[in-house]
């Protein structure tokens, strides 16, 4: 179903939007819902009260959340409360964090086959893919409620829709593997793109969790907002559907308004860019977001330089495991991962498509490796372990508005949000 977009949706639209999409549900006693993680600044706040009290005018008794957080850090208790606006903790159960990382939360589903993955891949990637998924969605709930929000995304074209459930309650390697897939068929190819094989991936995998479900109703509402100063988190649109089809509905017309406010073009190349990076990216691994939201085709010039400028990240990953494997590989291009992989074939393929996403594509030519532009951390690492992993340094305290002026010069206020495109390109 398509809902109201305007500058701005009211508490009452938004109201309007939840009780329509809900109440079909009828009576329910308890309900899990699935939302984004910390690293999305949307208006979960807003929304999921207005689903509790929907909820419990259809006989509520307990509402079970679980935080979609793929590989990314858990999210505090306090966090939660603050993502989830629920300051009213009666008739809320759990808040749950998904440990993708714990064999005791997950189950397997079902398998997608290798021809269906080398297809959609091109052939970068040819084995089965083991759908797993967090075991609460089969704890015998009245109903899973899905909350999502759409940006562009460098993996999948845009964030939303079945992301949330396939890989973002999923285990490890299949995390691993889909960014693995993802950066081998290349970040410019996909980012901002609604349609591509990326996608039709996680569709399928989503697929089987929506199966394994069997009666039990899955409803999607799925975000779309901006931010400005005098507003904060401004909501453009929620969208709503049921089953697997209503997913695929709800995340087109998300990705249609998506495309319209988040991809900001540009007539002619940027020398050099800052991206000046909010809290909310508090380690590289989430802030990457700098540097390949400037990767589309003819937006940064040949020997450009893109500044990740965050004086509060002061690690690669918080979790010591993946921010030894990033210092041990380093950030390197597409070519030379590849064959880095193809020695170490049980290193972290998340980590690889991680560093190729922030580096660049590149080329890997007589073991030496070339690229349009370079990668610069203006952060609280040391230069030294900047320098290690292959990145710059910059002093952040250097870092002053004054000195990037000029028409081949971004200064990117609220960086890593917005996806940057050249007209023409």
């Amino acid at each position: 179903m398509q809902d109201k977009i305007q500058a701005m949706l009211s508490n009452d639209e938004l109201r309007a939007i939840v009780r329509t999409t809900l109440a079909p549900l009828g009576r329910v006693r308890r309900v899990l819902l699935v939302h984004p993680d910390y690293s999305r600044k949307d208006f979960s706040d807003r929304v999921v009260p207005l689903v509790r009290e929907q909820l419990l005018s259809q006989g509520l008794h307990t509402l079970d959340t679980l935080n979609a957080g793929g590989t990314h850090r858990p999210m505090t208790p306090q966090e939660l409360r603050d993502k989830l606006g629920l300051v009213d903790l009666h008739q809320i159960g759990t808040l749950h964090n998904h440990e993708y990382d714990d064999p005791s939360q997950l189950t397997e589903v079902g398998v997608i086959p290798a021809a269906f993955v080398a297809r959609q891949t091109q052939g970068q990637v040819s084995e089965p893919m083991r759908v797993t998924a967090n075991r609460l969605l089969f704890a015998g709930y009245d109903a899973i409620v899905c909350l999502s929000g759409t940006v562009p995304h460098e993996a999948l074209g845009f964030s939303g829709g079945t992301k949330l459930l396939f890989p973002g309650i999923s285990g490890p390697e299949v995390i691993g593997l889909l960014h693995w897939a993802a950066v081998l068929i290349g970040i410019p190819r996909l980012i901002g793109e609604r349609d591509n094989p990326a996608r039709q991936v996680v569709d399928a995998g989503a697929a089987l969790i929506v199966e394994r479900l069997g009666s039990t109703p899955i409803v999607s509402l799925n975000m779309v907002y901006t931010e400005d100063q005098t507003h904060g988190v401004i909501a453009r649109g929620l969208f709503s559907g049921w089953g697997l089809e209503g997913f695929r509905t709800a995340l087109q017309q998300a990705a249609t308004l998506s495309a319209q406010l988040h991809i900001v073009y540009r007539d002619a190349p940027a020398r050099l860019a800052v991206q000046c990076l909010p809290a909310m990216y508090d380690e590289v691994w989430t802030a990457g977001k700098g540097s390949y939201k400037l990767q589309r085709p003819g937006v940064i010039a040949p020997g450009g330089e893109i500044i990740l400028y965050a004086p509060h990240i002061h690690a690669f990953h918080s979790k010591s495991d993946l921010d030894a494997a990033i210092r041990a590989i380093g950030y390197h291009g597409r070519d030379f991962v590849r064959q880095f992989c193809a020695l170490h074939p049980d290193f972290n393929k998340n980590v690889a498509a991680h560093v190729i996403n922030v580096r660049g594509l590149g080329r890997f030519i007589d073991q030496r490796e070339e690229f349009d532009f370079d990668v610069t951390l203006a952060t609280a690492i040391p230069e030294a372990d900047c320098r290690a992993v292959g990145l710059g340094y910059r002093d952040p305290a250097s870092i002053r508005r004054e000195a990037f002026v000029g028409d081949d010069v971004l200064w990117i206020a609220d960086g890593g949000k917005w996806l940057y495109a050249r007209r023409g390109c």
